[in-house]
């Protein structure tokens, strides 16, 4: 029922200049694997297939990722270190990309929207690349998500619990719970202070969401920042219909940070690269 992942890849990752300054951060190594990939996988192994990627300026390193290197694999061809590729192959086969540009950064919503051409006029994932989640040996976050989707028929955000130090970061949910890990959204906010938050519970990065939220993106005046927040679109929603949140099963490692990109650079070195589960 969700065929469609769309990958907002086209910020700046100002957050790890120098490194980014040439590397697109969606691009950077968590061991041996970039984010992106990370990405992919989850959403293939949820039963996606197709991946949208919406990009911007000096971001080719991702399109030349999911694609043949012709040059390389003929100099590795025959040798163990083939292996290495095993992953990526994998991904190749069992998935299309397709690739828009988002000329100017006015946001998250505007990114989304900027993917509508690729999606359409159906339901659709949203990975954010550099919030790295794991669920080792169960089902992954958008795998949880779309199990639920396909229960519920409406629009879900993931969200977990954050310290009042950190809740300025995010957007924040409050609304009644349905179970104890999903509430049907009632109040939404982009960025609070901490004395403002309605609650401790952050949205990050995935998403699940019905294609009218473009129309209601087109209608978001920028918010917070100045942007055009899906925070804000996501709250007409909920007023109007319905938007769930669920406290997913798994670990979320926020890699756009320094402290979070070494928690999970050193999970998956000990819990995936050194078992050879990292390929």
């Amino acid at each position: 029922m969700i065929k469609k992942c769309l990958f907002p890849a086209a910020g700046y990752g100002t957050r790890f200049l120098p490194a980014t300054k040439a590397m697109p951060k969606e691009m950077l190594p968590i061991v041996n694997k970039p984010l992106i990939q990370y990405g992919v996988e989850e959403a293939l192994e949820a039963g996606i297939h197709d991946m949208a990627i919406v990009t911007g300026r000096n971001k080719r390193a991702i399109e030349d990722h999911f694609d043949i290197s012709y040059e390389l694999e003929s100099q590795i061809e025959g040798t163990d270190k083939e292996d290495y590729l095993r992953g990526i192959r994998h991904l190749m086969d069992n998935c299309t990309f397709s690739y828009t540009r988002q000329v100017e950064m006015k946001g998250l919503g505007h990114a989304i929207l900027t993917g509508r051409r690729l999606i359409g006029d159906e339901p659709f994932a949203v990975v954010l690349a550099d919030d790295l989640c794991l669920n080792l040996g169960s089902d992954g976050v958008l795998g949880q998500m779309v199990q639920l989707y396909k229960q519920f028929r409406c629009s879900i955000v993931a969200v977990q619990e954050v310290p009042s130090a950190d809740i300025h970061q995010y957007g924040v949910i409050a609304g009644e719970m349905i179970r104890d890990d999903i509430y049907r959204v009632n109040t939404m906010v982009e960025k609070p202070k901490a004395e403002d938050a309605p609650s401790n519970l952050a949205i990050i990065g995935r998403y699940i969401l019905t294609p009218d939220i473009f129309e209601l993106i087109e209608e978001t005046e920028p918010g917070k920042g100045g942007e055009i927040q899906i925070t804000d679109a996501l709250m007409k929603q909920a007023q109007r219909g319905c938007v769930l949140a669920y406290k997913f099963k798994g670990t979320r490692y926020d890699c756009g940070s320094g402290e979070g990109f070494m928690e999970a650079t050193q999970f998956c070195y000990d819990n995936l690269y050194l078992k050879g589960l990292s390929y």
